[in-house]
C-alpha cells in the first residue's frame, strides 16, 4: 500500500485537467440473428482514459480484447475525469442507458483522496448498484483502495465498501481496479498515477476473466429466453 500512495496523492488534482470524450470504436454488424452485447464502462478518469488516446483507454482496449476472444460486444466509455461517487450517482440516468446489458462500475479513488466520509461513498455506490440491479442490468463492481495516509480506521472502513455491496446485491466484484499497475513506474504515465497504454492493457488482461464470466451468463440467459 505504501507504493500506492504516490499514485492517489495527486489523482484528483490532475484528473480535472482533462475530460476525454466518451468514445468507442465503430462496430461491425453482428451476424444475422445475433444481438451485440452492450457494455458500459462507468467511472472516473481511470475509465475515461486520462492522458491516453481514445483507442488506448480502458473501454477501447477491453472491447478489442473481448472481440479477439470471440465476443460480439460494443463497449461504451462513460468515464468522466474527476468524478466522485456523488458525481457518478448524479449522472447515472443519462450516462448509463437502460439498454446496456453489462455495466462496469468504477468509482471511489477521488472520494478517498478528498477524505469523503466512507459512509457517503458507500451510500452513493449503494444507490448506483441498487438502481442498476432494479433495471435488471448485470454489473461488475470494480473496487478501489484508500491511501494509507487517511489513517487505518478510514482505510479499513473504505476498503470494505466494495465486498459488502457485492455481497448485498449479489453482483460480480473485481477487488482492485489498479491491481498489478498501481505504483509500477513502467505501467504509468509521467504523473506516476494514471496508467499508460501498457498499464491499461494489464488492467484489461487481469479483469478479462471476470468480464467474460458475466458475458457468458448474459449469453446463456439470452439462449434460454429465445
Amino acid at each position: 500500500m505504501q507504493r500506492f500512495q504516490p499514485i492517489l496523492a495527486t489523482l484528483t488534482l490532475l484528473s480535472w485537467l482533462a475530460v476525454p470524450l466518451a468514445a468507442s470504436a465503430q462496430q461491425p454488424e453482428s451476424p444475422a440473428g445475433q444481438e451485440t452485447i452492450e457494455v458500459v464502462a462507468f467511472g472516473d478518469s481511470l475509465v475515461a482514459g486520462y492522458g491516453v488516446g481514445p483507442d488506448e483507454a480502458f473501454p477501447a482496449q477491453l472491447e478489442a480484447a473481448l472481440r479477439s476472444a470471440g465476443y460480439d460486444v460494443a463497449v461504451t466509455n462513460a468515464g468522466v475525469s474527476g468524478d466522485t461517487t456523488t458525481g457518478g450517482l448524479a449522472r447515472l440516468d443519462w450516462s448509463v442507458p437502460e439498454s446496456a446489458d453489462l455495466v462496469i462500475v468504477e468509482f471511489g479513488a477521488n472520494d478517498a483522496l478528498r477524505g469523503v466520509s466512507p459512509q457517503i461513498a458507500a451510500d452513493n455506490l449503494d444507490q448506483i448498484v441498487a438502481t442498476l440491479k432494479k433495471r435488471g442490468q448485470k454489473m461488475i463492481l470494480a473496487g478501489m483502495m484508500a491511501p494509507p495516509n487517511m489513517g487505518r480506521d478510514y482505510q479499513a472502513t473504505f476498503d470494505t465498501i466494495y465486498p459488502r455491496l457485492a455481497e448485498k446485491y449479489d453482483v460480480a466484484l473485481y477487488p482492485f481496479f489498479l491491481d498489478g499497475v498501481a505504483a509500477e513506474t513502467a505501467l504509468n504515465q509521467d504523473d506516476a498515477m494514471h496508467p499508460n497504454p501498457a498499464g491499461v492493457a494489464i488492467i484489461v488482461e487481469r479483469m478479462l476473466p471476470t468480464v467474460t464470466a458475466s458475458l457468458d451468463a448474459i449469453i446463456a440467459r439470452r439462449e434460454t429466453t429465445d
